[in-house]
């Protein structure tokens, strides 16, 4: 990761960047106006437990320039460590803001992931929310070769590459293939699904107080086995706060 130590808090091994969503904002304006490869990685809980499990994806992630904290079960982790992080930063409103700052400056986009039907809605959507974003292709993130996709971000040089795709293999398609494009690549999970209505997301209120997990689960009650990822998670954290005491 290319940020001071200073700026950085460490929950169970992953280096999460401390700051606004406001100033992170700016930080990636600049590196995608000026043609920077970077590489930014949105983590909740679910992602560093894998991580802290998966150590070959522990050295995927950490490579990257970037790491921000989307889960507010990082917030709450970086508190108990004392170690408070400043804003969560959520993918998915870090990533429907750059649509719209790509929107007002002429930028292009390039989208992997979601099912067939979600990715053509997508390229609507985009269409019609953000008429002067480029969209530089398209393809769902359901493919056994990444090679013809590759081959046309390379020709296409997007400003920016969001692959929602799940982790682990949005970080492992990212890490494999981003030197083929100078702009920003950006895992962005269920993202697609959100922006074209496919999946709902919680309601204004529900994100203040912090409690889209449970909303989610109540709209999908299938998911309830992944919050068992919690408690554990908080009990990792409060062993790592112990050990430094």
């Amino acid at each position: 990761m290319n940020q001071p130590s200073q700026n950085l808090v460490t929950i169970l091994g992953i280096p999460f960047i401390n700051t606004t969503k406001h100033q992170f904002e700016k930080i990636i304006h600049e590196r995608i106006s000026n043609h920077k490869n970077t590489f930014v990685v949105t983590a909740n809980p679910e992602i560093v437990m894998y991580a802290n499990d998966h150590q070959d994806y522990a050295a995927l992630i950490k490579s990257a320039d970037y790491i921000i904290a989307d889960g507010i079960g990082i917030v709450i982790g970086a508190k108990i460590l004392k170690h408070p992080i400043e804003e969560r930063i959520t993918g998915y409103d870090l990533f429907t803001h750059l649509l719209n700052w790509g929107n007002h400056h002429h930028k292009s986009a390039y989208f992997v992931g979601a099912k067939p039907e979600v990715i053509k809605k997508l390229q609507k959507t985009v269409a019609e929310k953000y008429p002067q974003l480029t969209i530089a292709g398209t393809h769902d993130g359901y493919f056994q070769d990444d090679q013809e996709i590759v081959a046309d971000i390379q020709v296409q040089q997007p400003d920016m590459v969001f692959v929602a795709t799940g982790y682990p293999k949005q970080e492992q398609f990212i890490q494999k293939n981003r030197h083929t494009a100078k702009g920003l690549w950006m895992g962005i999970g269920g993202s697609f699904d959100v922006l074209t209505g496919t999946v709902k997301r919680a309601p204004e209120t529900w994100q203040e107080l912090h409690l889209e997990w449970l909303y989610r689960v109540i709209k999908e009650p299938s998911r309830i086995s992944r919050l068992m990822v919690l408690p554990k998670y908080l009990l990792r954290v409060l062993k790592q706060r112990r050990s430094k005491n």
